[in-house]
């Protein structure tokens, strides 16, 4: 079995398998990888808005004849007391802010962050795992470099404590930085949601359980296991 990360974050954390940090060169690179190492099986267990990644595995897929399936986390729901506005877009975050000017927590990572450069209007915190290079051009901006998880009770006093009235975030599941959901639910604070894209066409799983019987049904008795 090999990990492969794509390199985007500076320092991620050490994991107990063999790794790889990089690209393959698109579709065609990475069918060709599977071909050569021997892999039978691909997992896609990118983050959900990695869209490049999961359209890539699925055309690798597709033409190598190496199965594959997408792990992914569910979404979250919209629960009773939830201020959402959901949208397709990270350009359409910004139009939704409005014309009014907003304190806003901005939660997207820092590779889109720039988008935001169109409104600035409003004052904006910005988390992120990794600095935002160039700085923005706002006149009203904060950084904080952190990694999750978040809980609720944390994430609440940083929303009171930077006076926070809407949040920017985009709907990667799980309950690593599900707090700032519940902590937004709690003091009626209005999320600005960017909801995933459709998948890329792979079969998918939601949970280890499920993983592992793909997993088992491929790594038949006397086959090589590669994933």
């Amino acid at each position: 079995m090999v990990l492969s990360l794509a390199g985007r974050t500076r320092a991620p954390m050490a994991q107990p398998v063999p790794t790889r940090i990089g690209g393959f060169g698109g579709a065609d690179g990475l069918a060709r990888t599977l071909r050569t190492e021997g892999f039978d099986l691909l997992i896609d267990a990118t983050h959900p808005f990695a869209t490049r990644i999961s359209d890539n595995a699925a055309k690798a897929s597709l033409e190598t004849g190496i199965p594959a399936f997408a792990f992914r986390r569910p979404s979250w729901q919209r629960q009773p007391g939830d201020l959402w506005t959901c949208i397709d877009h990270v350009h359409a975050a910004v139009a939704a802010l409005g014309a009014s000017p907003r304190r806003v927590l901005l939660a997207i990572g820092r590779q889109e962050a720039a988008v935001f450069e169109a409104a600035p209007q409003h004052a904006y915190l910005v988390r992120s795992v990794d600095p935002v290079e160039p700085p923005l051009a706002l006149p009203d901006v904060g950084y904080i470099l952190a990694t999750g998880p978040f809980d609720a009770a944390e994430e609440h006093a940083l929303l009171v404590e930077h006076r926070i009235d809407c949040i920017v975030a985009k709907n990667s599941g799980g309950s690593a930085t599900y707090g700032k959901i519940a902590a937004a639910r709690a003091l009626q604070i209005p999320v600005i949601l960017i909801e995933r894209a459709a998948e890329a066409g792979l079969p998918t799983v939601t949970t280890v359980e499920e993983a592992l019987v793909r997993i088992d049904h491929v790594a038949a008795p006397g086959r090589k296991r590669g994933v």
